[in-house]
């Protein structure tokens, strides 16, 4: 006689270290998002300096179906959970960061939990594909997209105007496709608004002071992208 947990319902088991419901595969497909309005920051830490910390702003705080609330930063070619960067200097999460009054925490703000909870209740969506576009939020920090086609010796950068969230749980920063454009400003949900990654030169997001930096030709900014070539 063999047993498999495949024909049992896992849904009510805990992870006794976590304290999670476990399930199998384990969901954590977005289903919620909420912009961070207030300025809060994500701290970071990396190889080359291992005795200072950085700071990039917090884009969102995402809700996974498993119900996890965790913030969301732009991060290299993707958005990614502040809890899980990575990058060629080994870059670690460190904490978040209320610069207002100059606090860590680790914690996602209650507030913020509260709001992601109420509108996944409150808002249901029929989906009939996964690319159905459940929400699109405007981008708030600034970030940019690095387009290029010869290894870094030019480059484009381009204002990201929204993060679309589709169905699938999957984020995509929305690039504006200037001739598309009918009226201005473009606003999340224009029509002239495209996918950055299905743009075949796009390589990077950076946040606004980077991508000034990198429009002004900054020897250490360009030293930065010269490392995430040869990675």
């Amino acid at each position: 006689m063999t047993t498999s947990t495949s024909s049992h319902n896992m849904d009510n088991v805990v992870d006794l270290f976590t304290g999670k419901n476990y399930s199998s595969p384990y969901n954590r497909r977005i289903i919620r998002l909420a912009p961070e309005l207030d300025g809060l920051e994500m701290l970071y830490s990396n190889e080359s300096h291992p005795d200072k910390l950085f700071s990039i702003k917090v884009l969102c705080w995402a809700l996974s179906e498993d119900g996890e609330v965790v913030g969301l930063v732009p991060w290299l070619d993707d958005i990614v959970a502040c809890t899980e960067i990575k990058d060629p200097l080994n870059g670690h999460w460190e904490g978040y960061y209320d610069s207002g009054i100059d606090e860590v925490f680790f914690e996602v703000p209650i507030h913020k939990v509260l709001e992601l909870e109420t509108a996944a209740e409150y808002y249901e969506f029929d989906c009939d594909t996964e690319r159905d576009v459940i929400q699109e939020i405007p981008d708030t920090i600034g970030t940019h997209a690095v387009l290029s086609n010869d290894g870094f010796k030019n480059l484009t950068l381009k204002e990201v105007v929204s993060w679309r969230l589709f169905h699938d749980g999957t984020i995509e920063g929305m690039l504006i496709d200037d001739d598309k454009v009918d009226s201005t400003p473009v606003l999340p949900g224009d029509e002239c608004l495209y996918p950055a990654k299905t743009e075949e030169a796009f390589r990077y997001f950076f946040q606004h002071h980077i991508a000034n930096k990198i429009k002004a030709r900054d020897p250490e900014a360009l030293a930065a992208i010269s490392i995430l070539v040869d990675s």
